[in-house]
Parts: structure tokens; sequence; C-alpha cells
């Protein structure tokens, strides 16, 4: 990637017979901040312990502002290499104090000529009067900001977040994840986190890095992945989808919910359909299959409704439509589901 201040070149990460991580590849721009996204065990943490220089790579390149931290010829250790690291457990020392945490990564010239720059971090997050306590007397949320302030405190060209709110309480979970991405960006550094929430990467990142079996599926802004995926995992692991066997028959995709646009398969090529829950249209008559409503769930600002073709009948196929408001179909009401199709992606049949 041109201009990128961390890159990674082909980075491969075995543990044994087991390739934690394969060939990944891809650069963060200065001042951006790219996520990690993907399932358990995919090579997400991996892939950020070793450009912290905690796992050894076995191939490929890491590089920060032009300097090679790992490759076929050697690894810079990790206290030489100018990054950032804020753990998923935040990592405080229990004997030091806050500051004294704060100021833990600086080396003694930093310290001796950077004299406010701990006074300032903890200014900036409001915690200035509690530069004194110990980790254990602040709330999760406050040893969070702490460990993250304690990154930055060095100065790193690179920071790296290490699912960085996955311990946090739901109420507290939004507040800090904007306050952190706001301090983030006011400091200007590179950033690489990872998460496996779908939802939290949309909000937080720049840029998205969807993995899967230690590889990279699918680079780009969040709505790219979200708008246009790649392939049906990269659809669906950004929530919910109803999955429709379709055919191709010259310019159309034929549905049982009606007709779409074909991107390009051959003539009378089987398809698989994903359309997302608020993509299916109910209406009482008109174009499209007819289903009836199994349940409906109001959850707020939309309601979740369940179709089928027989409710009485059991292990029938289910689908599963989002209405904006209190739902206006009943349980048991026949409807016409139909598609929105900008709201529908097409994909060759699974394997």
């Amino acid at each position: 990637m041109v201009g990128a201040v961390l890159e990674l070149d082909g980075l491969s990460v075995a543990f044994g017979a087991k390739r934690a991580v394969r060939g990944l590849s891809f650069g963060v721009a200065e001042g951006e901040l790219v996520c990690l996204l993907g399932p358990s065990g995919c090579g997400k943490t991996t892939t950020l312990r070793a450009i912290a220089g905690l796992e050894r790579p076995d191939g490929g390149r890491i590089a920060v502002a032009g300097r090679v931290l790992a490759d076929a010829d050697g690894s810079v250790p990790p206290p030489e290499r100018g990054i950032g690291f804020l753990f998923q457990d935040f990592a405080l020392f229990p004997h030091l104090t806050v500051a004294q945490n704060v100021a833990y990564g600086m080396t003694r010239r930093q310290r001796a000529t950077d004299t406010g720059r701990v006074e300032s971090l903890l200014e900036r997050i409001r915690l200035g009067h509690l530069a004194g306590s110990y980790p254990h007397m602040l709330s999760g949320g406050e040893q969070q900001r702490v460990a993250l302030v304690r990154a930055l405190a060095p100065r790193p060209r690179v920071v790296l977040l290490d699912e960085p709110f996955s311990s946090l309480d739901a109420s507290l979970r939004a507040g800090l994840r904007e306050e952190t991405v706001r301090i983030l960006k006011d400091a200007g550094v590179t950033v690489l986190m990872v998460t496996h929430d779908p939802e939290e990467a949309l909000v937080t990142a720049d840029r998205i890095v969807l993995m899967r079996d230690g590889r990279a599926v699918q680079t780009g802004t969040p709505d790219q992945l979200y708008s246009a995926p790649v392939d049906a995992f990269t659809a669906a692991f950004f929530g919910a989808v109803n999955r429709l066997p379709g055919t191709v028959e010259g310019g159309t995709i034929r549905t049982e919910f009606g007709g779409l646009a074909n991107p390009g398969f051959d003539d009378g090529a089987p398809v698989e359909v994903l359309v997302r829950p608020d993509g299916l249209s109910l209406a009482a008559d008109g174009p499209g299959a007819e289903m009836e409503v199994c349940s409906v769930h109001f959850a707020g600002a939309s309601s979740l409704i369940r179709l089928g073709r027989d409710r009485a009948a059991p292990n029938h196929e289910h689908f599963h439509a989002r209405l904006p408001g209190l739902a206006r179909h009943g349980v048991g009401e026949p409807v016409r589901v139909s598609i929105d199709r900008d709201r529908a992606f097409v994909f060759g049949p699974p394997r």
C-alpha cells in the first residue's frame, strides 16, 4: 500500500503443524484506524502479536514507516519497535500508581525531556485527579483509559488494540469506544484494532480487513464490506441473512421471491441469493411468494417477523423480515413476500 505506515507483506505464522496466519498482506496509512475483524481462531490476535514482536513469523515481512521489523533475515525486539499495545485485560501494574503506569513505557530520556507528557495525557482523559491512585481503585472504564494513554505516552507511530472493549459492561462500551476513537484521532497515530464484533468494526474503522482461516477475505471501507460483500461468508458475517436458491435466466436471477439483475453468471447456472431481513418486503397481495406470518417480535425501532409456508408443520423452512416500527401483520396472516433488490446479494452455489 503506497504511503502506508504499517505494512504487512505475505505474513505467515505457524504453531507447529497449525498455520494461524497465511500470507496476509495489507497496509495502514498514517492516522488511519483499521480493524482486523473475523471469527474466533481466524488469526487476528496472532497477527497483532506478530506485529508487536510477541510471536515470530515464519514468512513474510512487517515494516513500520519503512523500517523492517521482521522478515527472513531477523526480527527487532519488541521494546525497540516503537509500537504501543493496549492489551485486552489492560495489563496495568497493580503496584504502580496511575501516573507511574502511564510513564512506564517512556524511556528515561523521554521522561527527562517530555516532563509534562504524563500529566497532559491524564488531563486529556479527565483522570488527572487520580494520578496518585492505584489500578484497583479505578473502575473498568477508568482502567481502560489509563491503559490507552500508557500506550500513547512514548509517542509511538503505531498503536495496536486487542479487543479493547470486550471486558467492559455493555452500558459503558459504546461511550468508551467513541471516546477512545476520539483520543486516537486527536493524537494522529496509526491504529490497528482487533475485534470479533462486526458492529464495532463498522462504527469505529476507516477500513476493515475481514479474516477467515488466517487469510484476508475482503479489505475495504465499512460501507464496501456491508453493501458489496465479495462472498456469502462476508455478507453473513455482518448480520442475519435469508438464503434463497436462484437460477440464471438470461439477464435475470429467478427466485421464488422475485427476480434480480444477473451480475454476470452463465445462463442456467444455479446461484445462491442472500437477502438481509430488512431487504424483504411484505404486502397483502401482489408479486412475490405467498407466506404465513409465524411470529412477530417488537424490537423498539423495528419488528422482526418470522415467515413460513405452514407454521403448523414441523421443521419447515423459515425466513425473517425486519420492518420499521410496530408491525401491522398478525400471526397467522397470509402475506406476499418480495425482495428489495438493493439489499440482495448473488453468489455461486455454496460449496
